[in-house]
């Protein structure tokens, strides 16, 4: 990927309506996308479905970056976003009979580690606020420090730091339940 600066320059160029400016973006963009999309999603098909959804929402809502917090973390927060709700679209898809089924659990014999916890928390992140699963997200899935995530969320870092150690407390407990 391309240098943030540059990175800036063409998110900068674009939400002034420059089409060039916005085509460059993508094509610079989609293989970081894909990459933080299959952090979330254990299936590279569903990966590039949650991209191609993000991409499509970055292009379309690139007027509502306001340029409060560095682009790529505005991406990193629009792409988080996607991904969970590319995976709640493939469960209701499965649920009305449609698509390859998605297990309920992860179940060990048909799933690897790394893809069923992938599938349980995301399952758990469901089961939160919106606000507490967001901040868990952007801080241990995406990696963003704490002033990144205050900055993209316009709150205290203390705020930050207090709902993170609640989501990880919720997601620890649901976790934890048994099968």
């Amino acid at each position: 990927m391309p240098p943030d600066d540059e990175i800036d320059r063409l998110a900068r160029a674009a939400t002034t309506g420059d089409a060039r400016a916005l085509d460059a973006l993508l094509v610079a963009v989609q293989p970081e996308v894909l990459r933080l999309c299959a952090r979330f999603l254990p299936n590279r098909q569903d990966a590039e479905e949650a991209c191609q959804d993000t991409l499509l929402a970055l292009a379309n809502g690139l007027s509502r970056f306001e340029g409060r917090a560095a682009f790529r973390t505005w991406l990193h927060r629009l792409t988080a976003n996607r991904a969970r709700s590319t995976y709640r679209a493939l469960r209701r898809r499965w649920a009305e009979g449609g698509g390859l089924p998605v297990p309920d659990r992860a179940d060990p014999r048909r799933t690897s580690v790394v893809a069923g916890t992938r599938l349980d928390l995301l399952d758990a992140l469901d089961s939160v606020s919106a606000e507490l699963a967001e901040v868990v997200v952007l801080r241990d899935v995406l990696e963003l420090s704490y002033r990144e995530i205050a900055t993209l969320l316009d709150l205290p870092e203390g705020t930050v730091k207090s709902r993170i150690h609640l989501a990880r407390q919720a997601l620890r407990r649901r976790l934890a339940e048994p099968t």
